[in-house]
């Protein structure tokens, strides 16, 4: 793609025509883009969005149509995973969607429901607030909204152990309060193999990055590395992720703190550290596990940050059929379930026909149980099934006996 950009060269103009330049219009992306099957629209395609930013680095504008198309993508990456020409369309649209807010500023209400989420959700105390009042307040929400509301989960304490080999592992910001067995499940099974775990909280900064506040985001990412760094430098092997948007994002530290003198280098060495379950069990015997599914039927959901972000498609899958779990037929695996951050409160429309797909296509295979990888997707997929939606590490979890 050529480009014709008459504007002072920032590093991020440089980066987005860099990635530009590799798009050769196949159109490969229309064909698993979910905004795209929906609404049949190029602009609401990567192709289309494409364009969109072109047209803003050459001539230095925007405008709510080039605002309202690049807020329709979920960032997904599925076109990522098509493109032929390994064209960085995420971080592209992550520029592109910077700018916009410069060139192009939001009405004071989308302002002040952005400033709200990105106050709230990503710090656990503050959350745990808004939530307890939303549950208060469900009674007089719209059914459809009320069923996105969490019910409060018991907590219970992680297993204490000693073991010589000695891992960190990320608590987030609303997995503790939403699905706080997700973790729980993951120490219990690295417990049976001879791993402990050491808790790392605080939020990845994958809510900042795509809602346009890189600078929040980074500040996040800081703060994260000088907490983490004691434990790298005493020996901890990895940072085991259980989210896989977190896993995602914390694996692009190094990538997005790369021209910062004092932490790239410890960015790039948390990321190189930074391991999703599914790849922790990959290294060790889990023959023990052999037979936990019993035959058990699951629908597996493979969220769009495991398949197309870190690029672990089928992974889970193997290992689940591995461990004795009669996994589903699942149509249409690679689209969005409509979750994607920030999303469901942002896009509700868009998705909610996501997720009404998605949940049809889990449940025609006649599941006992949804498993995924990440805790939005089982949040928002549990708000529209009668069908338990949990994290897969849970399912080999049951397989431990208790003390």
């Amino acid at each position: 793609m050529q480009t014709f950009i008459d504007q002072p060269r920032t590093p991020a103009i440089e980066e987005a025509e860099s990635i530009l330049r590799n798009c050769v219009h196949c159109g490969f992306c229309t064909a698993t883009c979910p905004t795209y099957q929906l609404l049949g629209s190029e602009l609401d395609s990567p192709r289309g969005r494409i364009y969109l930013i072109k047209e803003m680095l050459e001539t230095g504008k925007a405008t709510e149509k080039t605002r309202l198309h690049l807020d329709r993508c979920l960032t997904c990456r599925s076109c990522e995973t098509t493109c032929p020409s390994g064209v960085h369309y995420g971080r592209l649209i992550d520029i592109g969607r910077e700018m916009v807010e410069e060139k192009s500023p939001r009405t004071l209400i989308e302002r002040l429901m952005r400033r709200a989420m990105l106050s709230t959700i990503p710090f656990t105390g503050r959350m745990s607030v808004a939530l307890s009042a939303a549950r208060l307040a469900r009674p007089l929400l719209p059914k459809s909204l009320g069923a996105k509301i969490p019910e409060k989960q018991d907590r219970a304490a992680m297993p204490r152990t000693s073991h010589s080999r000695r891992m960190l592992i990320l608590e987030g910001c609303v997995q503790p309060l939403t699905a706080p067995d997700t973790n729980i499940a993951t120490a219990r099974v690295l417990d049976s193999l001879g791993i402990s775990l050491i808790n790392a909280s605080g939020c990845c900064g994958a809510l900042n990055q795509h809602l346009s506040d890189s600078h929040g985001a980074k500040d996040m990412m800081r703060r994260n590395i000088d907490a983490w760094w004691p434990y790298i430098e005493e020996g901890a092997q990895a940072i085991v992720m259980t989210a896989s948007g977190c896993g995602l994002m914390v694996k692009e530290y190094g990538e997005l703190l790369k021209d910062d003198a004092e932490y790239a280098k410890k960015a790039s060495r948390i990321s190189s550290l930074a391991k999703d379950i599914s790849e922790i069990l990959a290294g060790e015997d889990i023959e023990r596990f052999s037979h936990a599914g019993r035959g058990m039927r699951v629908a597996y959901h493979s969220s769009c940050t495991s398949q197309h972000g870190q690029k672990l498609s089928g992974r889970i899958e193997a290992l689940l059929a591995r461990c004795g779990f009669e996994l589903t037929q699942v149509a249409d695996s690679h689209l969005c379930c409509g979750a994607a951050g920030s999303y469901t409160l942002t896009q509700p429309e868009l998705s909610g026909r996501l997720l009404n797909n998605k949940v049809a296509s889990l449940e025609a295979g006649k599941p006992e149980i949804i498993a995924t990888a990440n805790v939005g997707c089982q949040m928002h997929l549990a708000s529209s099934t009668s069908l338990r939606v949990v994290h897969w590490i849970e399912l080999l979890a049951t397989s431990i006996k208790t003390n």
